[in-house]
């Protein structure tokens, strides 16, 4: 059985859990991280150097970084293909969201997230709150145009690649936001994948 370091409110471990229940694969969760702490312990360092979350343990194997581990589940469990396309043009497409969700969406969401989310209303930062908003429309905005015409963002059929990106849209729908653009295929998108029973059970959460 895998073991899976991270908390559950973490979107990261998120991106795992649901990864980890698309394909069947089990695992045992252990809370680390935030008010749990333990990812400064001698222990866990000797796991992950950089002290994050989630960090895997696959027998012998450890892994850390959240994609990489979504790409080493559906390599060695996705036997089936249940999320994981069998044709390399189409799990490129389905890769290139991951990727994506790491040098844009996230970091348009982050400020955003933690503004509303974890800081007190009284020491937010509006000015930053403000212009992350900006910068999620701007991005979401794309992917509303690319699921304009397809159905996922890999093509017609879920795969991991949309996992990152609806747990973000998650958020952004999840959030007071005022002046939200609508984004009318994007939150079809959403809509379809929150009643999938792994999202509904580990990504559709109350924000914390």
């Amino acid at each position: 059985m895998l073991t899976i370091w991270g908390r559950a409110n973490s979107i990261n471990v998120q991106k795992v859990l649901c990864c980890c229940d698309e394909i069947g694969v089990a695992y045992e969760r252990i809370d680390a991280g935030m008010q749990f702490g333990v990812v400064n312990t001698e222990p866990f360092l000797s796991l992950n150097p950089n002290g994050l979350i989630p960090t895997l343990v696959d027998g012998e194997m450890v892994l850390w970084e959240s994609h990489a581990i979504m790409r080493y589940l559906t390599r060695r469990y996705d036997v089936e293909h249940s999320i994981t396309p069998e044709d390399e043009a189409a799990i490129a497409q389905a890769d290139k969201w991951l990727d994506w969700v790491h040098t844009v969406a996230w970091p348009a969401m982050k400020p955003v997230f933690w503004g509303l989310v974890r800081t007190p209303q009284d020491k937010r930062n509006h000015a930053e709150i403000e212009a992350g908003i900006a910068a999620c429309s701007k991005a979401f905005s794309l992917v509303d145009q690319v699921l304009s015409h397809q159905a996922y963002l890999g093509g017609d059929h879920f795969t991991f690649g949309d996992i990152p990106m609806a747990l973000i849209a998650h958020r952004w729908f999840s959030m007071p936001i005022e002046n939200r653009p609508a984004l009318p295929h994007l939150k079809h998108w959403y809509e379809g994948i929150v009643v999938r029973p792994g999202f509904a059970r580990h990504g559709a959460l109350p924000l914390s």
